[in-house]
C-alpha cells in the first residue's frame, strides 16, 4: 500500500487537527497538518454547526496548503460521553465438512449484534475480542477452522445518532466526506499501546480538554470503553475559580507553571502576574497554583479507578495505565496516576515520525496519529477484504472501525 494517501480529521473540545499523510514502507510520513482552535464544539458534541464548521474548514485548508492535495474523504474521531459500551457473544451454526470462512464470522458477528439499540443511538464498532470453535476457548483466528459451531465474544460500541450526524453534516459542509469513524479511546490505543501491554491487560486514559476516554485491554484486544466528562479544562476552571482570575490567564499559567504533585516543588517559589483592575503585577505563590492543580488530577484519576472497578476488570491490568493527551502533559501527572490507582503508569505520545512532524510532538496530538495509523490499516484491510455478492459500496457489513479484517490486521508482528 506504499503511496497510498491517508487523511484524517481529529475533532477535539479545545483543538481540530487535519492531517494528510502518504503511506511508506515503514508506516506513513505527514505531508500537510492543519491545526486550529475548535470553536462550536464542546466534549465531543457540536453546539454550533456554523462555528464548527468554519473551524473545520479552516484546519482543512491548511493542511491541505502544506500537502498540495485536496482531501475529498478522512476518517474522523468520536467523543464524548454519549458513546457507550457494551459486550455480546454470537452463535453460528457451521454447515457441511469444510474450513469457517468470511461469511461465518460475518454470520456470528451479525448474531452478537442483533440486540435491541434504542433508535436514538447507533452501532460505530463491533470489536472482536475472541472465538470459540465447538469447546475450544480462547481462538483468535477461526479463518479455515473445522467446527460445527462458532461463537464470537464481542465489544460492541455505540453513540448518540444525533451527534454522528452533526459531526458528519458539520465534516461534509467543509467540503469532505467521512470515510468511517474511530472512537478516540481506539485511536489513541493505536499509537501508544504495545503488543505486549495489549496481551499482559492494560488500561489506556486519554484526558483531553473536555473528556477523558477510557480503554481497556486484555488478550491483545479491546474489552471496554467509557468516557467521563472530565478534562484539563476542569483544571482551568479550577485555577480560575481559585486565584481569581480569568480563564484565559488560568489556561496559559497552568502551561507555564503547572504541575500535579505539590510535594515536588520549592515551596517558597512565585511567579507574577498582570490581572485586569490591578495596576501592578501580582505575586502568586506556585504551592497554592499546585495545589489546585493536584486535587482536581487526584480527582480525575479516582473517577477513573471507579470506571475500571465497575468494568470488573480491575484485578486484570498487570500493565498498569497509559496516559495521554492533552493533559498528560503536565509535570507530575504520571506519579500521581500511579499512586492514585496504585498500578505503574507512564506517558505515552507519538513517536517515530516522518515528514512535516514538528507540531506533532506530544501526548496531545496521540488520538490525531492514531487515527491517521488506523486509516492506513482500515484502508488496507478494505483493499483485502472479499467482495459479497450482495456488497454495496465495498461490501462493509460493519462499521469500519471493527470487523474481523482489522482484528486480524492486529495480530500480525
Amino acid at each position: 500500500m506504499t503511496g497510498t494517501l491517508l487523511t484524517a480529521i481529529d475533532i477535539g473540545t479545545s483543538k481540530i487537527c487535519a492531517l494528510v499523510a502518504q503511506t511508506t514502507p515503514s508506516g506513513f510520513e505527514i505531508l500537510g497538518l492543519g491545526i486550529v482552535p475548535a470553536r462550536g464544539v464542546r466534549r465531543g458534541v457540536v453546539i454550533d454547526l456554523e462555528e464548527a464548521t468554519a473551524s473545520i474548514q479552516e484546519a482543512v485548508d491548511k493542511a491541505e496548503r502544506l500537502a498540495g492535495y485536496e482531501i475529498g474523504t478522512a476518517f474522523v474521531n468520536l467523543s464524548g460521553v454519549h458513546i457507550k459500551s457494551f459486550n455480546s457473544n454470537g452463535v453460528v451454526g457451521i454447515s457441511g465438512n469444510r474450513g469457517i470462512d468470511s461469511d461465518d464470522i460475518d454470520r456470528a458477528l451479525d448474531a452478537a449484534s442483533a440486540i435491541a439499540v434504542p433508535p436514538n443511538r447507533e452501532i460505530v464498532h463491533i470489536v472482536p475480542r475472541g472465538f470459540v470453535v465447538d469447546e475450544q476457548a480462547g481462538v483468535r483466528s477461526p479463518m479455515g477452522m473445522h467446527g460445527f459451531r462458532l461463537e464470537v465474544e464481542a465489544h460492541i460500541v455505540t453513540a448518540a445518532k444525533n451527534v454522528v450526524q452533526n459531526i458528519t453534516k458539520c465534516v461534509e459542509n467543509a467540503g469532505v466526506v467521512v470515510e468511517g469513524f474511530l472512537v478516540n479511546s481506539l485511536a489513541s490505543a493505536e499509537i501508544c499501546l504495545n503488543a505486549t501491554e495489549r496481551e499482559m491487560g492494560v488500561v489506556l486514559c486519554d484526558i483531553g480538554s473536555g473528556t477523558t476516554d477510557i480503554a481497556i485491554y486484555i488478550d491483545g484486544n479491546v474489552w471496554y470503553t467509557s468516557v467521563l466528562e472530565v478534562g484539563g479544562q476542569h483544571i482551568t476552571n479550577d485555577i480560575s475559580h481559585g486565584l481569581h482570575i480569568p480563564a484565559d490567564v488560568a489556561e496559559q499559567i497552568k502551561l507555564q507553571f503547572g504541575y500535579a504533585r505539590r510535594a515536588d516543588i520549592n515551596p517558597g517559589e512565585t511567579f507574577n502576574l498582570r490581572v485586569i483592575g490591578e495596576p501592578d503585577l501580582v505575586t502568586y505563590k506556585r504551592a497554592d497554583l499546585v495545589e489546585i492543580i493536584e486535587a482536581r488530577v487526584e480527582e480525575i484519576f479516582l473517577l477513573v479507578l471507579q470506571e475500571i472497578k465497575r468494568s470488573g476488570f480491575d484485578t486484570l491490568l498487570p500493565a498498569g495505565i497509559v496516559i495521554t493527551g492533552g493533559t498528560a502533559q503536565l509535570g507530575g501527572i504520571r506519579e500521581v496516576a500511579s499512586h492514585v490507582m496504585r498500578l505503574p503508569a507512564r506517558i505515552a505520545e507519538p513517536r517515530d515520525l516522518l515528514g512535516l512532524t514538528d507540531n506533532l510532538k506530544g501526548p496531545a496530538f496521540s488520538s490525531a496519529v492514531g487515527l491517521l495509523n488506523w486509516a492506513g490499516r482500515e484502508t488496507h484491510a478494505e483493499a483485502m477484504r472479499p467482495k459479497r455478492k450482495d456488497s454495496v459500496g465495498g461490501g462493509l457489513r460493519f462499521p469500519k472501525a471493527s470487523g474481523f479484517w482489522d482484528f486480524l490486521k492486529r495480530l500480525a508482528p
